[in-house]
């Protein structure tokens, strides 16, 4: 029976996890937030494990090539068979792959795409270890002004919706970069601001890490091909800033991290600013 097959099969049975593509060596699935990749020994009570849980849709072995924080959601690529794992593994080490991420921050980030440029130490390095490269291409999409105020020293609160392209792959590097240019991703626990998470989370109903892995395009694992997979939750941009919109596909609509991307964007949307200025 074919991977495609077996896919039909789980799917139609409404498997835990969506699939976005696949071939005969790679999977390609919409990772939910909350989910490990992998089990954990920093979070040994987790039992939604994305391995895992392949394994049982797919009746074989996957192997991981890339990995997601916990908290993000997205466009998650899995090898099925070793030589597919070796190879993307080696795309994504030597900087094939491009990604693109969607993410919703504190105060208004340029509408021009600036380059952060700014070395990290590993998370949790000692105070002498050596820092690494890292830099990330970041835009706003869209910048909202919200009439109610999250700081007392402000009457509004303002946030984006920004693009973000890492160049290299720090762990944590996006929420680190965005931290580090003081727009920091709303229900970041770790590098963002606790009271305006929790601000957020009660006028949306939950608590998340609002950071979404878009899109991978990357070379095919045999044919070299270059490849696209996207995650169905895009930005569409308009003829004005205050034009775009956040569009799902329909076959994504069913699933709980697309419902509060939905959710997120209807709340937003009647409070664009458009193309001010900070």
């Amino acid at each position: 029976m074919s991977n495609e097959s077996r896919w039909r099969r789980t799917h139609d049975m409404t498997p835990l996890l969506a699939g976005l593509s696949e071939g005969h060596d790679f999977l390609a699935v919409h990772k939910p937030p909350g989910w490990l990749i992998h089990r954990s020994p920093l979070d040994p009570h987790e039992t939604r494990i994305v391995l895992q849980a392949l394994r049982d849709q797919l009746g074989q072995r996957v192997y991981p090539v890339h990995r997601l924080d916990k908290g993000t959601c997205g466009v998650l690529l899995v090898a099925l068979n070793p030589d597919a794992a070796r190879a993307l593994g080696q795309a994504f080490e030597t900087h094939q792959v491009h990604k693109r991420y969607l993410a919703f921050v504190r105060g208004w980030p340029s509408m021009d795409e600036v380059l952060v440029d700014h070395a990290l130490k590993p998370d949790d390095a000692p105070d002498d270890a050596a820092v690494q490269p890292a830099q990330t291409r970041i835009r706003a999409l869209a910048r909202f002004e919200i009439p109610e105020s999250s700081d007392g020293r402000f009457s509004t609160t303002r946030v984006a919706l920004v693009e973000a392209q890492p160049l290299t792959g720090r762990r944590h590097q996006i929420r680190r970069h965005l931290k580090h240019i003081a727009h920091p991703i709303i229900g970041d626990a770790t590098h963002g601001k606790g009271p305006l998470n929790r601000w957020w989370a009660e006028r949306l109903g939950h608590q998340r890490l609002w950071l979404h892995a878009q899109a991978l395009t990357f070379p095919h694992p045999v044919t070299g091909e270059r490849t696209t997979v996207e995650s169905g939750i895009q930005w569409t941009p308009g003829a004005m800033p205050a034009d775009g919109t956040l569009a799902v596909a329909e076959g994504l609509r069913e699933h709980e991290s697309a419902r509060q991307w939905l959710a997120l964007w209807e709340y937003l949307r009647p409070y664009v600013a458009g193309s001010r200025t900070k």
